[in-house]
């Protein structure tokens, strides 16, 4: 066991400190190591896994890095890999915001980071090619994952698509054969409609949050002290849903309009340094709780943030083989997987927009995807490679 535990350590260790590029390109590089070099699961357990966790509230990859821990190791594996993949981005985190206090400046890496992302896109884009070859098993479930990135691209919101997605596929897929039983359809429809039911009711009391915070310190400021700052990002780390985009959204109507524990600036800030910094996005949480409430503030609101995810993740867990052995909820499952891999697709190309934008970004994302696909070069090997290539041709 001991051995098995300090395995995860350095593997999430090692990730949480080469992994750029946010949830999808954490997910494709954790593909790479446990489906594809260690065979520690197989790319349909992965893939139920991917599925499964975009059902629950917090950051994916994290909670992917627990799921990953519990095959290996049980109950301590959930918890020794998490914590492995959070506490050293939220140490790089937190000095950068020692950095950020007391010089009031970030520091500039943006070559560096000009080379990581047209590489970070090349992995997500082999790893959705390797899940897309388990997920697309036949023509409806392509039908269903394009469909779903369709709806994700035009604004629709990612959960409802999802399970929507889910529950088209396992009425589609099962055919004229399954309706025999209909005893099984029925009690898997029950069980969808109550999962929706349940997320529906986090997303209305996440999307409805600001306006109760204003309601409860109008007229009385409310000081942010370690204790509140923990609380507030334990509700946070509760009920969202979605990337770091989402998180940044919700914080700017709690932390700066409602409280004004922070100034717009600073939260653009923050934004700066979880999308450069490796590791989970929602470690932005250490930086904001650095700023307003030192050390003890930065502790507080990552405990605060990532918490609820073990507990999540420990419930869900022992769900995920029932599911898989029931006839209708396996078909449920399939489209879930595959529209998450359609999400992933379209993640992807919202990421290359952005990071593909000269000649020299380019040529390091066609060498990546060459690289990656072809000789199946280590992720974090290619991440560090276009950090050296973007310090060399674009510093």
């Amino acid at each position: 066991m001991i051995t098995e535990l300090m395995t995860l350590i350095r593997l999430f260790v090692r990730l949480s400190l080469t992994a750029f590029g946010g949830p999808a390109a954490h997910i494709a590089m954790m593909e790479d190591e446990v489906v594809g070099r260690r065979k520690w699961l197989s790319r349909q357990a992965f893939l139920d896994l991917v599925g499964a966790t975009n059902l629950i509230p917090g950051p994916n990859s994290t909670e992917m890095t627990m799921h990953v821990g519990h095959v290996r190791a049980g109950w301590r594996g959930l918890v020794v890999a998490g914590a492995s993949f959070i506490i050293p981005a939220s140490l790089i985190t937190g000095v950068i915001a020692w950095f950020y206090v007391r010089y009031g400046a970030l520091p500039q890496a943006e070559a560096l980071l000009a080379g990581i992302r047209p590489v970070v896109i090349a992995v997500i884009i082999g790893a959705i090619w390797r899940l897309s070859r388990q997920a697309v098993r036949n023509w409806q479930l392509l039908a269903i994952g394009v469909a779903v990135g369709a709806a994700a691209w035009a604004g629709f919101s990612e959960i409802l698509a999802l399970f929507l997605g889910g529950l088209l596929g396992m009425i589609w897929l099962r055919g004229r054969d399954g309706w025999a039983d209909r005893r099984g359809f029925a009690k898997s429809v029950l069980v969808v409609v109550m999962l929706i039911a349940v997320v529906s009711a986090i997303l209305a009391l996440g999307n409805n949050a600001a306006r109760l915070w204003a309601s409860a310190a109008e007229g009385q400021p409310v000081e942010p002290s370690p204790a509140v700052l923990g609380l507030y990002f334990l509700f946070i780390g509760s009920v969202l849903y979605g990337s770091g985009y989402v998180l940044f959204a919700f914080l700017e109507g709690g932390l700066v309009e409602t409280f004004g524990w922070l100034t717009q600036q600073q939260l653009i800030d923050a934004i700066a340094v979880g999308q450069v910094t490796p590791g989970p996005v929602f470690s932005s949480a250490t930086f904001i709780g650095y700023v307003i409430a030192g050390w003890p503030g930065a502790l507080a609101a990552t405990v605060g943030i990532f918490l609820p995810s073990f507990v999540f993740v420990a419930a869900l867990t022992p769900l995920i083989p029932k599911l898989r052995r029931s006839v209708w909820m396996a078909s449920f499952l399939d489209a879930i997987n595959v529209s998450a891999v359609g999400l992933m697709a379209v993640v992807c190309i919202q990421l290359g927009q952005a990071a593909l934008v000269s000649w020299q970004t380019w040529l390091l994302f066609a060498v990546a995807v060459i690289l990656g696909i072809r000789w199946n070069v280590n992720s974090a090997l290619l991440v560090a490679g276009g950090a050296l290539a973007g310090w060399l041709l674009m510093g």
